[in-house]
C-alpha cells in the first residue's frame, strides 16, 4: 500500500486490510511515521514520538476490532504506563505513569498501535493549542490559524493525514472545537458512558469525556464500541446499548424534530460564516424531510458560563495543588495556570456548590427542550478557526498579571472579592469564540461537530448536533446520513495529498 492508498482508508478500512493481509500493520505504521515527518514541521501536531513502544507492540499477536491500525493518544488524562503524561507543561514532564489509563487499555487491545502523543494547551485548559513547553499547533488548512483546543494535537495530525483518527478528550468542548476547525467528525459521549479510571474518578465533576476525532463516523462509532464500559469504583456509569454503535449507526434515523439557534447563549457576537453554517445545514436537513424549527433551550447562557468558569478556576486550583504534592513548584507552569489557580482558590465552597447545583437547572432545562425535540443543532464555534494569539491577553497585561501573581497581589485581591465583578466579563471574553459547547459537558449529553461547512477563506466551520442523554446512537445515524448525502472523508488540504 503506499500513501495515496493510505489516504483513501479510515480505520475500520485499514483494520479490514490488515485482516486481509493486504497489508501488514508495520507498513502501516511505516506509512503512518513517513507522513508524521513530513506534516510535523507544518502542524507541530505530535509532543512525544513512541516509535519504540510501537515495534514493541508490534512484536506481539495483534487482535481487536483495530488490529494493526496506526494511532495516537492526547498527552492528558491518557496515562500510558512507563511514559510522561506532561498534559502540555514543563512542569509535569517527570509525571511518569504506573498504569495505563482504561482508554489507553481498551485501544491497545483493540489492536491499535499507538506510536505517539499528540500535542495540548498546557494543562488542557484553552480552546487553542499553544503550549510553551512543546509549541503551538497549526491548523493543517492554513498554519497562521489554530486547529482549536485542547485536543488541537490530534485534530492536526488527523487532518493532516497521519493517522485516520486520533484519541482526544472533551471538558469544554475539547473534541468538537477541533473537530470544528478542521474539517473532522468529534463526538463528545454522554458523562458515565466512558470511564476515566484507574487514576481518576471523573474529572471535572464529570463534564469531561473520552473519545475520538476522525475522518468517518463509523471510526467514530467503532471507537466508542472499544472503549465504552466503567472500571470499578466509578462514581457515574451509564449503560452500554444492547446493540453495538458501529451497527446501529447505519439505521436510518427516521423524521427528526430538530430545533436549531445561531445566537450566542452569553449575548456575545457571531460570525456570519457561523450563521450560514447552520442556515446551510438547516435546510439540509429538511431536504432530508426532518422537521426544523428555530428553537433553544430555556437556559440563561450566562449563568452556565459563570457556573462553569467557577468550575475550571476551582479544577485549576486543585490540579496545580496536586502537583505541589508531588515536589513541582508553582513558578514552573505558565502564566494563566497561575492566574487561573489564583482565582480558583479565592472561590469558597459554599460559592463553587451554588454554582455546581445549578448544573441540575440546565440539565432539567435541556431535558424539557428534548421533549419537544431530538436534537439541537447550533455553530461548534461562534467563529471561524482564529489566528494565533488573537484574543490573548496584551504583553503589557501579561506582564501585570505575572507582577500582580509573584508578589501575591493577585490573591489578595481574589480573597478580597475585588475581581467577583468582572467574572461576568471574564465568562464573556474568554468564551466569546466558543459559547456554544459547554452546555453538553455540564449537562452531560452527548454532542457532536459535523463537518459541514468551509468558509469563503477555506477553513473548516463544522456545526454542533446535541442529543439526549445516553443517545449516541441517534446522533450517529443522523451524523452518518448527513456524511452519505454530503461527504467530507476526502476533502483534505491540498498539500496532504502531495505527499
Amino acid at each position: 500500500m503506499n500513501f495515496s492508498e493510505y489516504l483513501k482508508q479510515d480505520a475500520v478500512s485499514l483494520a479490514d486490510r490488515v485482516w486481509r493481509r493486504d497489508v501488514t500493520a508495520d507498513e502501516l505504521l511505516a506509512l503512518a511515521l513517513g507522513q508524521s515527518e513530513r506534516a510535523q514541521p507544518k502542524t507541530n501536531a505530535i509532543c512525544r514520538m513512541m516509535e519504540t513502544e510501537a515495534r514493541a507492540q508490534l512484536q506481539k499477536p495483534l487482535t481487536g476490532a483495530f488490529a494493526g491500525v496506526p494511532f495516537l493518544i492526547k498527552d492528558i488524562a491518557q496515562d500510558y504506563a512507563g511514559l510522561p503524561t506532561s498534559a502540555g507543561s514543563r512542569a509535569m514532564q517527570k509525571n511518569v505513569a504506573a498504569k495505563h489509563a482504561h482508554v489507553v487499555r481498551c485501544y491497545l487491545d483493540a489492536g491499535l498501535v499507538i506510536f505517539g502523543k499528540t500535542n495540548l494547551p498546557e494543562l488542557g485548559l484553552k480552546g487553542v493549542s499553544d503550549s510553551q513547553s512543546f509549541g503551538r499547533v497549526c491548523n493543517p488548512w492554513n498554519a497562521e490559524h489554530t486547529p482549536g483546543g485542547s485536543s488541537g494535537g490530534a485534530a492536526a495530525a488527523v487532518a493532516s493525514g497521519v493517522v485516520p483518527m486520533a484519541a482526544g478528550n472533551d471538558g469544554g468542548g475539547s473534541i468538537r472545537i477541533p473537530a470544528a476547525c478542521c474539517g473532522l467528525f468529534g463526538l463528545k459521549p454522554s458523562r458515565g458512558l466512558v470511564s476515566p479510571g484507574p487514576n481518576s474518578g471523573e474529572y471535572w465533576f464529570g463534564a469531561s469525556a473520552e473519545g475520538v476525532i476522525s475522518r468517518s463516523v463509523r471510526d467514530t462509532a467503532a471507537a466508542l464500541d472499544v472503549i465504552a464500559g466503567g472500571e470499578p469504583g466509578d462514581p457515574f456509569l451509564a449503560a452500554k446499548p444492547a446493540e453495538a454503535f458501529a451497527q446501529s449507526m447505519a439505521r436510518d434515523p427516521g423524521r427528526l424534530r430538530i430545533g436549531f439557534s445561531a445566537v450566542s447563549p452569553i449575548g456575545t457576537p457571531v460570525h456570519d460564516e457561523a450563521k450560514a453554517a447552520v442556515e446551510r445545514a438547516a435546510a439540509l436537513l429538511r431536504g432530508l424531510g426532518h422537521e426544523v424549527d428555530e428553537a433553544a433551550p430555556d437556559i440563561d447562557g450566562a449563568a452556565l458560563a459563570k457556573a462553569f468558569l467557577h468550575v475550571y478556576f476551582g479544577q485549576v486550583a486543585a490540579m496545580l495543588a496536586q502537583a505541589r504534592a508531588l515536589g513541582i513548584e508553582r513558578g514552573e507552569f505558565e502564566l494563566l495556570s497561575r492566574v487561573l489557580a489564583t482565582l480558583g482558590g479565592a472561590i469558597s465552597a459554599g460559592a463553587l456548590t451554588t454554582q455546581l447545583l445549578k448544573w441540575n437547572e440546565f440539565a432539567r432545562s435541556l431535558a424539557r427542550f428534548h421533549q419537544r425535540y431530538d436534537v439541537l443543532l447550533t455553530p461548534t464555534l461562534a467563529h471561524p478557526p482564529v489566528r494565533h494569539g488573537q484574543g490573548d491577553p496584551s504583553a503589557a497585561e501579561q506582564v501585570l498579571l505575572n507582577v500582580l501573581d509573584r508578589v501575591g497581589l493577585l490573591g489578595l485581591m481574589a480573597r478580597l472579592g475585588l475581581f467577583d465583578s468582572t467574572i461576568d466579563k471574564i465568562a464573556q471574553d474568554s468564551l466569546q469564540y466558543v459559547p456554544f459547547t459547554q452546555l453538553a459537558n455540564l449537562t452531560g449529553v452527548p454532542a457532536m461537530s459535523v463537518p459541514l461547512h468551509w468558509t469563503a477563506a477555506g477553513l473548516p466551520l463544522g456545526v454542533q448536533f446535541t442529543g439526549r442523554m445516553g443517545d449516541e446512537a441517534r446522533l450517529l445515524q443522523l451524523a452518518h446520513q448527513l456524511e452519505t448525502v454530503q461527504p467530507w472523508f476526502d476533502r483534505l488540504p491540498a498539500w496532504v495529498g502531495q505527499a
